[in-house]
């Protein structure tokens, strides 16, 4: 018994350090520049040769297979089965990004190089063929995703017609904000209240003026703060408080417009949970593989 698991802790450690040479050598050729002319099969047959590995064979197909974008938000599908939750932005982006990697490989383990149906004897990977058989893909929730995201996972101004007005009438009402505040400005610097290379800046989320302490009388308006060495103070023209006021406003209904936008996608994938999960334990095998 004493030799069998000497025997079998031999064969682990020399497992491990076929694999760690493996790895080390696909990092040194992965770093070789093409121009080289290697191919890819002529780095993986290098990287087998020179660990003593003869008897795997190495063969070129078409395509390509990533599971560069597997970003495992199963602890956030499991959240939003519960009725009120919902995905947040970034989980809608890694969602999207996910599917589409899941989608790639079932397209690329299932066609062949002409997008024709593969019979299952004739593929060159039967086993990840036959462990892709079952998993489902969902082009419409990525198609829904899309009508909500940018390519950057940022939400469409577009993702609704209320959230479309809402920016427009806040782009509208900071750029009414940023003339009057110019106009201002200009006046107050050829009055000599306030120095030539001075600009609007934000302080609380509102755009406001640096003035001098001592002139700050001469703009009337709202001081909301004032420099750490106290030679500055920042005022909001009173001609621009309620335009201010309303930049709030709209902030706040383009928050709770996301939030509606982002629940009623999660409702709708809600039933789903369950069919996106076991795609993603498929991923996950992939990723392991």
């Amino acid at each position: 018994m004493m030799s069998y698991w000497v025997l079998f802790i031999g064969i682990a450690v020399v497992s491990w350090l076929v694999q760690m040479n493996l790895q080390n050598k696909f990092k040194k050729y992965s770093k070789i520049p093409t121009g080289n002319g290697m191919t890819g099969r002529d780095v993986a047959l290098k990287m087998l040769h020179d660990n003593g590995i003869y008897d795997v064979q190495v063969t070129h197909t078409p395509g390509r297979l990533t599971d560069q974008y597997f970003f495992d938000v199963r602890p956030s599908l499991k959240r939003i089965r519960v009725e009120g939750m919902y995905l947040d932005e970034q989980e809608l982006f890694d969602l999207r990004r996910s599917l589409e990697t899941i989608r790639d490989i079932i397209h690329f383990l299932t066609l062949t190089p002409n997008d024709e149906e593969q019979e299952k004897e004739n593929s060159p990977y039967p086993a990840l063929q036959k462990l892709a058989g079952d998993i489902i893909v969902f082009p419409q929730l990525i198609t829904r995703i899309n009508n909500i995201l940018d390519k950057f996972g940022k939400i469409k101004d577009n993702a609704s017609s209320e959230l479309l007005r809402i920016r427009r009438e806040l782009a509208s009402t900071a750029g009414s904000i940023s003339r009057s505040l110019n106009a201002i400005l200009r006046n107050a610097q050829a009055e000599g209240y306030v120095d030539k290379d001075v600009t609007p800046t934000m302080r609380d989320g509102r755009l406001v003026i640096p003035v001098a302490p001592g002139l700050k009388r001469k703009i009337k308006g709202i001081v909301h703060d004032e420099s750490s060495t106290g030679k500055t103070v920042f005022i909001e023209p009173a001609e621009v408080v309620e335009a201010n006021n309303r930049i709030r406003e709209l902030e706040g209904e383009e928050r709770r417009e996301i939030i509606r936008i982002l629940t009623d996608f999660s409702i709708i994938i809600r039933p789903q949970v369950p069919a996106i999960l076991q795609s993603y334990e498929f991923l996950a095998e992939i990723d392991f593989i």
